[in-house]
């Protein structure tokens, strides 16, 4: 596939940034902002994206992508404002922590049409406007979860996991195209995240980092996409257990691989 590559200085005029109520997403908003980029806001929380859209000068689109429907309408609401997306952040996620088998059928389809669904058809319906302009960042927050597996966590590593794997095969599909894919890899993040999934985070290590930290991540990768580890440390069992999987589960399985 061939397009026109003209890409202006990253990470491009407007962003579309998902779960930017809170968190990462709030704090990556922000950075986008400082450097002049015009943000669009994606949240649930209404008085929270107006107060960052007063302050941003982006704008605020409200929407629960539980809703299967929902990262379509965002898409097309995007496009109507400012007539393009520059760099998508697919940021939002829910999380839920315990047995497997006490996961509600209902909680299990809402974790993955938010975690998975939305963010593949949020990209799958802004990229044919980057393809035509032969540039553009899609950036995807996901976790270590995703690439080491969590016990108490099935459903939310898989789909975290589908992201990565989702990534990876569009950085191949779009090599050449100007269209760049960076995902991060955050580890333990110090937001609101645990106490909504319903099991505050009661490990002392590894000690969660700031959304500010990932943030600035993720606008690395949306200007120089590649992956990047929230701490950097975090490939290291990640390489362990590529190189030696049999170790790796067995060490997990000792020594606890929960958050």
């Amino acid at each position: 596939m061939t397009a026109r590559r003209d890409a202006p200085a990253a990470p491009g005029r407007t962003a579309l940034v998902t779960g930017a109520s809170s968190g990462i997403g709030e704090a990556t908003a922000r950075l986008l902002a400082a450097a002049g980029t015009h943000v669009l806001l994606h949240g649930r929380d209404r008085d929270r994206l107006a107060a960052l859209a007063a302050e941003t000068g982006g704008t605020a689109l409200d929407a629960d992508l539980a809703d299967p429907e929902a990262a379509a309408e965002l898409a097309e609401r995007a496009l109507a404002v400012t007539g393009r997306v520059d760099t998508l952040v697919n940021n939002a996620g829910l999380g839920w922590a315990g047995p497997l088998t006490e996961l509600a059928p209902e909680h299990l389809t809402r974790l993955v049409t938010v975690n998975l669904t939305a963010p593949l058809e949020l990209t799958r319906a802004l990229l044919p406007g980057m393809l035509a302009r032969g540039h553009g960042r899609i950036v995807f927050v996901t976790s270590i979860a995703g690439r080491t597996g969590v016990a108490g966590e099935a459903v939310y590593a898989a789909t975290k996991s589908g992201l990565d794997a989702f990534a990876d095969s569009l950085r191949f599909e779009l090599h050449g195209t100007g269209v760049e894919v960076g995902v991060v890899v955050p580890g333990v993040v110090r937001t609101a995240f645990f106490e909504r999934r319903g099991k505050p985070y009661a490990r002392t290590t590894p000690k969660p980092v700031s959304a500010q930290r990932v943030a600035a991540a993720v606008v690395r990768a949306a200007e120089r996409p590649c992956d990047y580890y929230v701490p950097r440390w975090l490939r290291l069992p990640v390489a362990l257990r590529g190189a030696v999987p049999g170790t790796y589960r067995a060490l997990a399985t000792r020594f606890g691989a929960e958050s």
